[in-house]
C-alpha cells in the first residue's frame, strides 16, 4: 500500500517533500520553499505510522532511500543537494510556476 498513498501524495501536490523532522538537510529544503513563499504538501516519515514503508517505496520508485525527497509536478527532482542546484542555477521557480505553484519571490 505504501507505493500507491506516495504516487498518490505526489499526484495530488504541486510540491511534495518527503522529509524527516530531525534532518538538517530537510530542513534546508523546507526553507527554501518557505523563502520562495511556496506552498507544500511535507510527509513527515518518522512521523507516520507508516513511514519506513513510504520510504522503501519511494526507494523502490526513484531509486533514492535517502530525505529530503523532493517532487515538483508530479517529477523526482531528489534530494537537498539537487533542489539547491536548479534554485542556485535560476531552474527551480520556473519548475515551480509550470507546476502550478505561486511564487512569491524569486529571490533567495
Amino acid at each position: 500500500m505504501a507505493l500507491p498513498k506516495a504516487k498518490e501524495i505526489v499526484s495530488s501536490n504541486p510540491v511534495v517533500v518527503f522529509s524527516k523532522t530531525y534532518c538538517p538537510f530537510c530542513v534546508e529544503v523546507k526553507e527554501l520553499f518557505t523563502k520562495l513563499g511556496v506552498t507544500i504538501k511535507v510527509i513527515e516519515l518518522n512521523t507516520e505510522a507508516d513511514g519506513s514503508e513510504i520510504q522503501s517505496a519511494l526507494a523502490e520508485w526513484t531509486g533514492q532511500r535517502t530525505v529530503p525527497n523532493v517532487f515538483i509536478g508530479g517529477n523526482h527532482i531528489g534530494g537537498c543537494d539537487a533542489t539547491t542546484n536548479l534554485h542556485n542555477q535560476g531552474e527551480l521557480v520556473p519548475l515551480l510556476t509550470k507546476a502550478g505553484t505561486t511564487v512569491a519571490s524569486a529571490s533567495g
